[in-house]
């Protein structure tokens, strides 16, 4: 008994590192040139705008699975320095869901007087409203438990993002802080968390100037109230075609806590490991990406992974992607 019921509470823990996370959960759909999902500082970021739509579900074969679904739309406003951009999206994982829409507002600063060279510092910021939701109507107990109310609840709030961006040619930084008012949603009767703010520092370099590029990369996250902290390492490799550019990579995010574990006598202690191959298009002003993530180690509901498709179409650019002289995905597209 004592196996099992530590076994279930690594299982809880390791599953609030991956996706408990109120607003938009930080999955690795930022590689399919989609910073702006993380980042209000990447409104537009280069001339003309983007679309992307995201749809990632795990676990095929079980019930109330975690699955999460994005739109996000970002613009340049032409002859200014202003860029806006808005998010939709809808997360759903077991008896709780929560769907929101954030806004969004970003001004940019060229830091050089030649146009063709990118040395820009960005800001931005969004607001958003949430609504959280419960459903407790298939609870069941023997004793009735005066937690469970047996009814669906829900509750909506706001909160903003902040944000700000450094792109220097091939070399960009970012830094957010997300639900930086900190409060949010009231919607268990048990506990409640009360700070809901988390941090993401960002940052890579695409290397190579012929039709074989590399691009490193890497983010911190850090969580506020309950001091989790993941780092995820990135590379992708970009190939230029006839026909556009085909691109793939790899990502191995590892939590900095982990949870102990006891089996057979003897404890254990396994951290969050995810490893996430992506391959990707680009075809004149359209971009196909696949995401697919694996988690290591002995503890794990399922053996499957969780799978992530993402569809983008870029426009608005005079030039087709001339604008600045670098290969920098984010501002030439």
């Amino acid at each position: 008994m004592r196996k099992t019921i530590t076994f279930f509470c690594s299982f809880l823990f390791f599953c609030s590192l991956a996706w408990s996370q109120e607003g938009i959960p930080v999955y690795f759909d930022y590689l399919s040139d989609n910073y702006y999902l993380l980042h209000p500082s990447m409104a537009g970021i280069g001339e003309g705008g983007k679309i992307r739509l995201t749809a990632r579900k795990q676990w095929f074969n079980v019930d109330e699975a975690p699955s999460l679904q994005t739109i996000n739309a970002h613009y340049r406003i032409p002859q200014t320095s202003s860029g806006v951009g808005a998010i939709l999206f809808n997360d759903a994982n077991g008896y709780h869901s929560q769907t929101g829409v954030k806004l969004t507002y970003a001004h940019h600063l060229q830091l050089g007087p030649e146009v063709r060279i990118l040395n820009q510092l960005s800001f931005g910021m969004s607001a958003g409203f949430i609504q959280s939701s419960l459903d407790e109507t298939e609870f069941r107990s023997v004793i009735p438990d005066p937690v469970i109310s047996g009814a669906r609840n829900s509750v909506g709030y706001f909160n903003v993002d902040f944000g700000m961006s450094y792109n220097y040619m091939e070399f960009y930084a970012h830094f957010s802080v997300l639900n930086a008012l900190g409060s949010g949603r009231d919607l268990y009767t048990a506990i409640e968390f009360d700070n809901l703010r988390r941090y993401l520092l960002s940052a890579g370099y695409v290397f190579g100037r012929s039709e074989w590029r590399v691009e490193p990369s890497v983010l911190l996250q850090l969580t506020e109230f309950t001091e989790e902290k993941t780092v995820d390492f990135n590379v992708k490799v970009y190939r230029d075609v006839s026909f556009g550019t085909v691109w793939g990579g790899l990502s191995y995010r590892r939590s900095f806590d982990g949870a102990q574990f006891l089996v057979d006598g003897s404890f254990g202690e396994q951290r969050l490991q995810l490893f996430t191959p992506i391959v990707g298009l680009n075809y004149k002003n359209f971009m196909f990406a696949y995401t697919y993530s694996y988690q290591s180690g002995d503890i794990r509901l399922d053996n499957g992974g969780f799978h992530q498709i993402t569809l983008g179409y870029q426009f608005g650019q005079v030039d087709r992607g001339a604008k600045y002289d670098c290969y920098c995905p984010a501002a030439n597209y």
